[in-house]
């Protein structure tokens, strides 16, 4: 569903991607995991046509994404870190000015607002200006126009900065019910949410992959040292894998 081949992104004498090569199968969520400023959201944006690749390819769905970048744009719903929404808008004209970019048919924008803002609870407040509600209605708002279409993939920055606990594990409750519907990609550097949501990990540094794997064969792979008898170690938590991976 997502292809990433040896993709680089470099800005002067600055790499931000180096050489990274992934793939997400149909309805798998990957955890993107790396601390501030890996090269997390750099990804984020050239997956979604926002930004050109130095060199490399990915594709979505098949479609490569800057040589067929409406196809890609038709298959891809994306959540970026702070969502462009507009506070003078009441949530429901918002949602169907989001439709009519997509491309939702005119005869079905209504039904697909409906359906969206049930999906994400956002029904309960969608009569509203948007510049009045709270910073977790405002996330769910992002994440209903993200939903819209219907994509096949989901890319969602940091879905739950700034959220207090209750917002984000209502958050995360709703991404989790998505697994299987959509193929996901939940870039974070919050450890808790990808044990609470993803199948596979990928954690970068520094621009780099340093490992991609599911959360059971990450710990497997960097369980404690073997004793004598040869007995494996305990186990590292994913909190302790990622500082190990992460802090060279």
């Amino acid at each position: 569903m997502i292809e990433v081949s040896h993709l680089v992104k470099s800005y002067r004498d600055l790499k931000a991607v180096q050489d990274l090569s992934f793939e997400v199968k149909s309805g798998e969520i990957l955890g993107f995991l790396g601390p501030n400023g890996a090269g997390k959201t750099t990804t984020m944006r050239i997956l979604t046509g926002v930004l050109p690749p130095t060199s490399g390819t990915a594709k979505i769905c098949g479609f490569d994404v800057f040589e067929q970048p409406m196809e890609v744009k038709k298959r891809i719903g994306y959540l970026p870190e702070t969502p462009p929404l507009y506070p003078e808008m009441t949530v429901r004209d918002y949602l169907r000015f989001v439709a009519r970019i997509k491309g939702v048919a005119s005869k079905q924008i209504e039904s697909e607002v409906e359906r969206t803002a049930t999906a994400t609870h956002c029904d309960l407040f969608i009569e509203r200006v948007i510049g009045n509600l709270s910073k977790g209605q405002r996330q769910r708002v992002g994440l209903s126009q993200a939903l819209l279409g219907n994509p096949e993939v989901l890319i969602l920055d940091e879905p739950t900065v700034g959220l207090d606990p209750a917002q984000i594990i209502e958050v995360r409750e709703l991404i989790k019910g998505l697994a299987g519907k959509h193929t996901i990609i939940l870039s974070t550097h919050i450890l808790p949410e990808v044990t609470a949501t993803c199948q596979k990990a990928l954690i970068i540094a520094h621009g780099k992959m340093v490992a991609y794997d599911t959360l059971d064969g990450l710990r497997a792979a960097h369980s404690g040292a073997v004793a004598a008898d040869g007995t494996p170690g305990p186990a590292l938590s994913l909190e302790e894998i990622f500082l190990k991976l992460t802090s060279a």
